[in-house]
């Protein structure tokens, strides 16, 4: 038994050692992401419904508005447990890396028009340093993730998954992204970045935020 202590009268509540190891143990799906100001959720809702008009509806997963966000590192499974510990890696890594300005624009897919599996905006900052902020987070997690990292990062936000596409309808996408090479969806100042876990569901993924870590108003020193 291990007492813990209560509100009133200085009480205490005796709990079973068992099942505090228990909740411990418990497993959380984590990843670290940049969230997106709203103007810019309703700038991609709205190509997003652009895509719904060459995309197959019924054989696409579409990534809810309100869920647009910026993976920088996805976790996986992470024992309750730990997640203190992961917290304190990610504020002790990124208290020094100053605010980024960063910009939304373009589409794209991966792997490639011929078989696009995800199609996706670009993300980018003019002094390059969203490739350094992922370095961050990637040395602070390293221990923690059941995923590895990318040995490529390139930031984007998910638009769409199409599960399966005809041959004319992967050339009909290709058709709309090349039109799309100009579009530029918005742009924001990143001032902190977000620990959140994702609950899988047959309506979809659900997301909590679980922390965020302030970024601070001067950048950082020049890596190499």
């Amino acid at each position: 038994m291990v007492s813990l202590a209560a509100g009133g009268a200085g009480g205490s509540v005796a709990v079973k050692k068992s099942k505090v190891l228990s909740l411990e143990s418990k497993v959380l799906r984590l990843f670290v992401a940049i969230a997106l100001p709203e103007e810019v959720k309703v700038a991609l809702g709205g190509v997003q419904g652009e895509l719904k008009e060459v995309l197959p509806l019924k054989s696409t997963a579409w990534t809810k508005p309100e869920n647009f966000h910026l993976t920088l590192r996805f976790l996986g499974r992470v024992e309750l447990g730990r997640v203190s510990e992961l917290e304190r890696h990610l504020r002790e890594n990124l208290a020094q890396f100053g605010e980024l300005e960063l910009i939304c624009e373009r589409l794209g897919c991966f792997p490639g028009p011929r078989l696009p599996r995800v199609v996706w905006t670009w993300v980018h900052d003019p002094g390059e340093r969203l490739a350094l902020l992922h370095r961050s987070v990637s040395e602070a997690v390293g221990g923690f993730g059941e995923k590895p990292g990318q040995e490529r990062f390139v930031g984007h936000v998910t638009i769409a998954r199409p599960k399966q596409t005809t041959r004319t309808e992967a050339e009909r996408l290709a058709r709309f992204i090349e039109s799309a090479g100009n579009r530029r969806f918005g742009g924001w100042n990143c001032s902190e970045v977000e620990l959140i876990q994702s609950e899988l569901s047959a309506g979809g993924s659900r997301y909590t935020r679980l922390a965020k870590f302030r970024l601070s108003q001067q950048p950082p020193a020049t890596r190499t």
